[in-house]
């Protein structure tokens, strides 16, 4: 290692001494001329040596530049005299930002066409304090221009035509100008996302403290009151153990959900016949659905049907679906599962459909069903051991494979969830 740093010392040091050498070759050369120079003049040669060393020791003054210097010299002036030109109009307008100019007396003097399009009427001359009333607004504008501070930053939110939250940024331009300008940031998603995360962890807490304190209550009975009633206790160590099943699920359904979330881009994957992959399906969940007497009637076609993608992740999509017909639409007695090629369809899509003949669902509910924990009746889930996180994962694997779901219902005549494959 010494040694590999000794000969890298050595390198720069070489570099730099060739570096100074060509900076100062100049001033080196008319040195060793005016020494020869003095010698002529000596020997008799006095007015041809003293005109050479003129003419040397000029050039040795005159400024001495690399083309690679000369030419960014010249790109940086042309570009100074380029920004000497351009109006604070244009400067405004590359700002993606919503940005108002305005001058000392509170009036709109320049607006840019992000803060047009996010606030709407910005015509010049009108009152900023008469545009944003909200109390933080108004505030911080008198305390900038009143010359309280320079600059001033707040949490501001727009509630009409939509919710949307901004970190605000008022300040001075220049010295002496009269003028100041606003700055608006966006921060709406990033709030979005914050409730969601906050959310998220809300009812994941929730749900796995349900299954926990029903465990922690049958313990302490298995302790107590029922220690020595033989029957009572298989029936609250069955009951725990479908508590523990049910977090164990829950525990799984998160870490897949945070798996998906952490890759949210897939790979290209691998070609899946669908027809097999829906055929496994059926085949792992028939014991599920002889216990919940539903029957499973099939419309393949006869072609093979292919998809990119990965299977396990597929697997598990159609796993979710065809569970929660067999469990959720039982008192229909069936589930029709039907398969789509691109020729029928006038997108050129591949769609698979599970269709199940029980209650429905509540047009109000279908556009949340979704989301995270979310049940149209938390009773009837939590009885058939569902976490809520089926149908988000779903949603996420088929973003991941460039797909979607749809989802149509009518309340008594069951349900239908179709997967929508892209074309090849």
């Amino acid at each position: 290692m010494t040694e590999a740093s000794n000969e890298k010392r050595g390198r720069r040091m070489m570099r730099l001494f060739i570096h100074r050498f060509r900076q100062n070759r100049w001033m080196l050369a008319a040195a060793v001329v005016c020494v020869l120079a003095v010698h002529m003049i000596a020997d008799g040669a006095g007015p041809v040596a003293i005109a050479i060393a003129v003419l040397l020791v000029c050039a040795a003054l005159a400024p001495s530049r690399m083309p690679r210097e000369r030419a960014a010299e010249a790109v940086a002036a042309a570009g100074h005299h380029a920004l000497e030109g351009m109006s604070g109009e244009h400067l405004a307008a590359a700002v993606t930002d919503p940005l108002i100019v305005f001058d000392g007396d509170g009036a709109i003097v320049h607006a840019n066409q992000a803060a047009f399009d996010a606030f709407g009427n910005l015509t010049p001359g009108i009152l900023l304090l008469l545009k944003f009333r909200a109390p933080e607004m108004q505030e911080m504008i008198q305390s900038v221009l009143f010359g309280r501070v320079s600059s001033r930053e707040i949490d501001y939110v727009e509630r009409v035509p939509i919710e949307r939250a901004f970190r605000v940024t008022a300040s001075a331009v220049g010295r002496g100008t009269g003028l100041y300008v606003l700055v608006f940031k966006d921060q709406s998603e990033a709030r979005r996302i914050d409730r969601m995360r906050a959310d998220f962890i809300a009812n994941a807490s929730h749900e796995l403290r349900t299954p926990l304190a029903s465990i922690s209550g049958f313990v302490e009975t298995l302790r107590g009151p029922a220690r020595d009633d033989a029957a009572a206790r298989d029936h609250f160590l069955q009951i725990m153990q479908n508590q523990t099943v049910r977090m164990a699920r829950l525990i799984d359904d998160l870490l897949s959900l945070s798996r998906l979330e952490m890759r949210p881009t897939l790979k290209p994957g691998v070609r899946i016949d669908l027809r097999g992959l829906v055929q496994n399906v059926i085949d792992s969940l028939a014991p599920l659905a002889a216990e919940t007497g539903v029957s499973i009637e099939r419309d393949f076609p006869d072609m093979t049907l292919e998809v990119y993608g990965d299977r396990d992740e597929l697997f598990q999509v159609f796993e979710n679906l065809l569970e929660n017909a067999c469990k959720y639409g039982q008192s229909g007695g069936r589930v029709a599962i039907s398969i789509a090629g691109p020729l029928s369809s006038p997108e050129g899509e591949t769609t698979v459909t599970i269709r199940d003949f029980g209650p429905g669902i509540a047009e109000e509910h279908i556009p949340r069903l979704t989301e995270r924990f979310y049940r149209v009746d938390a009773g009837a889930s939590r009885a058939q051991k569902g976490t809520g996180l089926g149908l988000a994962i779903v949603k996420h694997i088929l973003a991941r494979h460039n797909a979607r779901l749809s989802i149509r219902s009518t309340l008594g005549e069951g349900a239908a969830f179709t997967v929508h494959f892209p074309p090849a």
